[in-house]
Formats: structure tokens, C-alpha cells, sequence
């Protein structure tokens, strides 16, 4: 299975795109602090997203006739490692643009594409997406939201979600429910719906974290009337897109750099202390090759998904791998600060450590539990 990474780089054909981001982190976010970078793609600030859709730097894979830029899908990467390497606040358009604009492209019809898309582009449209359930967490085939038919062409949608990053800020959510038969019957029955957060019978409440943000929310749906046209693709047919969705979640570069903040931070303070002892080098080489596999690795998924596959196994070997590393950089680095206890720390340092120490656990259970990962990797390898 490993031999399916393959080897792959960036075009040089990308390369353009690094400096428009540049340009826009300079002039929309220069001065943010690192405690507030290392929020990153939990960071929502809708006019920096729009500032990006204006710089065509959002649906960069989709059709220009649906306002994208036609480019592949290393491009996007390209805009993903820049804005990721700074900490910029990505979570306004992250869920649209890496997810919900390549689900509708694929399987929506075309007044779904033509309403949602060039709005999603735009970053005028914010989605994100609805999985996880009580009692079910990361067992999305044990989904109990339930749509029915209205008789009159429409849905009426019950139910509930929860962990729903950033609801309370979006216009829209994708949500995987049960359309036919029940929990029982896992996978069959299962069909995606893009639900309004503003209809009548959604109601949202924000979940606080450790840190104070209040990043997750429970979603209540009771009775909420859709449309004829919520249902994306073919009834029953939710699995097989959750699964493909997945695939993109999994695998990018979010998945190695949401500690990267601090780790710049900490290289910056040894280097206004002078230090160069042989374990501060060991571990700066240390973490960074780690790094360099990683992003490797996640290039290679990268050229799987430009080559049209759906790298399932692969991703799932990235994120599990990638979230260790994130959940590893607070851990080590306060370990190396508290071995020189007498040496002056700045302030923005030690709120950047507080901060991501406090998150780092999620790392772990956003987007696939380490456990239910681990059972794709080993099905993929023939062990289960």
C-alpha cells in the first residue's frame, strides 16, 4: 500500500499563487499576533475570506463558469501552505472551499452549482458541514437525523447534530441524514441535504472549549421544510460522498501545520537567546524533518486526487500521522522551555504554547477519531 504515495512535487506552474497570498496576509493580517495565528483555520474572519475571493484565491479547482480558475488541485495546495504557514484565519471559507464547491461540483445539479458556487468563490457563501451525532460520534453510519419526503416534492428534516465547526457563523450546512430505513441499517439510507442555518426550526448553540472559543455547536433541526432542491446527487447515495468528502479533509496540509505557528515562534526565541546547544538543534531537526515527511507525503495524496482517485487509506495515514505531530510540537517545545527555566520567555510565546497545549487534544478527534482511522488503515493493508 505505501508504494500508492508514490513521488510527486509541486508545479512550478503554482508558484504565482504564493506571493497573491503574501500579498494579501500583508495587507489584511500583518500584524496579528502569534497567539492569534495559531488559531489559523479555527480563526473565522469573513472579510479576510472575501479579501481572498477577490484575489481569485478561492475555488482555484473549479470551472471558470462557476467562477473558479480551472486549476488543479496542487494549486490549491500551494494557497493552503501559505495561509496555513502564517496562521491566517481561514475558517470563514475553509469547509466551502475544500469540501461543499467539490461535493455540489461533482454530484449537484446544475441550479445547485450555479446558486452555490461563484458565491462560494466569492467567499460570500459559507458552509460547513454536518456528520457527527450524539450517541454516534465518529460512527457516521450510525446517523439518526432523519429527512422525509413532504409530498409535495420538498423534505421535512429532524434531528440533530453536534461538534459542527463554526455553525453559528454560516449560511449553510451539508448534512449527512437518514432518508430511508434506520440506523440499523448503517450505510444504506443515507443521503446529503444542504440545510439553511437560517430556516425556521434550526436552532444553534455554540459549545465553549477549554480555551474560552467556542469553535463547536450542537444544531437542532425540528421539522425544517426544504426545498426539492436540498438533496444533493442520488437518495441513498450519501455514504460513497461522505467518503469521497472525506478524502480531502484528511489529507492536506491542515493536518500537519496547526502548530506550525509555534514552532516558528519557539526557533525565533532561541535564536534572540543565542542558543545553538546541540539538543535545541536536535530537536528544531527533529520536528522539522518530520515536517518534510509529512508534507511529502500529503503532496503525494495531493497528486492521487489530481489524478482523479479518492486516496481513503492514504489520507487517513496523513491525518493520523499529522495530528500526532501537531499534538507533539506544544509538548516537546514546553519541555525544552521549562529545561532553561532561568531563560527570559516572551509573553506572545507563552500564550501561544497556552493556547495551542489547551487544543492540541481535538487535533486528534477532528476529522476522524485516531481509532477509526486506524481501522481504515487496517483494512486498507488486508488486517482486518
Amino acid at each position: 500500500m505505501f508504494e500508492s504515495f508514490g513521488w510527486a512535487r509541486l508545479p512550478d506552474s503554482d508558484a504565482d499563487l504564493r506571493e497573491r497570498v503574501r500579498a494579501v496576509v500583508r495587507e489584511q493580517i500583518a500584524d496579528l499576533p502569534p497567539d492569534r495565528r495559531a488559531r489559523s483555520w479555527m480563526g473565522f474572519d469573513a472579510t479576510f475570506s472575501r479579501r481572498l475571493g477577490t484575489a481569485g484565491l478561492l475555488g482555484l479547482t473549479l470551472p471558470a463558469e462557476y467562477g473558479g480558475q480551472g486549476r488543479g488541485a496542487f494549486a490549491r495546495f500551494a494557497v493552503v501552505e501559505e495561509l496555513l504557514a502564517v496562521g491566517a484565519p481561514v475558517a470563514a471559507h475553509w469547509i466551502a472551499d475544500r469540501q461543499s464547491a467539490p461535493l455540489i461540483l461533482h454530484y449537484g445539479t446544475e441550479a445547485q452549482k450555479a446558486r452555490h458556487l461563484p458565491a462560494i468563490c466569492r467567499g460570500e457563501q459559507l458552509f460547513c458541514i454536518g456528520m457527527s451525532e450524539p450517541e454516534a460520534g465518529s460512527d457516521l453510519a450510525a446517523v439518526r437525523s432523519r429527512a422525509e419526503r413532504d409530498g409535495v416534492g420538498g423534505w421535512r428534516l429532524s434531528g440533530q447534530k453536534i461538534w459542527t465547526t463554526g455553525a453559528q457563523h454560516f449560511d449553510y450546512m451539508i448534512a449527512l441524514v437518514r432518508t430511508s430505513g434506520s440506523a440499523d441499517d448503517r450505510q444504506r439510507g443515507l443521503s446529503q441535504l444542504i440545510v439553511d442555518l437560517k430556516a425556521p426550526g434550526v436552532t444553534i448553540r455554540p459549545i465553549a472549549d477549554l480555551t474560552g472559543d467556542e469553535h463547536f455547536c450542537e444544531v437542532f433541526f425540528e421539522d425544517v421544510a426544504l426545498g426539492p432542491d436540498a438533496l444533493i446527487g442520488e437518495e441513498g447515495a450519501g455514504w460513497a460522498q461522505v467518503t469521497a468528502e472525506l478524502a480531502f479533509e484528511r489529507s492536506g496540509p491542515e493536518r500537519i501545520y496547526s502548530s506550525v505557528v509555534l514552532l516558528d515562534a519557539w526557533i525565533a526565541h532561541l535564536r534572540a537567546a543565542g542558543r545553538s546547544d546541540d539538543a535545541a538543534l536536535a530537536l528544531v531537526g527533529e520536528l522539522t524533518a518530520r515536517m518534510a515527511a509529512l508534507r511529502t507525503m500529503s503532496i503525494a495524496c495531493t497528486a492521487r486526487l489530481a489524478e482523479g482517485d479518492s486516496p481513503v487509506v492514504e489520507a487517513s495515514l496523513v491525518k493520523d500521522l499529522g495530528t500526532r505531530f501537531e499534538q507533539d510540537v506544544p509538548r516537546v517545545i514546553a519541555d525544552a522551555l521549562a529545561g532553561h527555566k532561568g531563560e527570559a520567555v516572551a509573553p506572545e510565546l507563552l500564550r501561544t504554547l497556552a493556547y495551542l497545549t489547551q487544543i492540541a487534544p481535538s487535533f486528534s478527534l477532528r476529522g476522524g477519531t485516531r481509532e477509526v482511522l486506524r481501522g481504515i488503515i487496517a483494512r486498507g493493508l488486508g488486517l482486518r
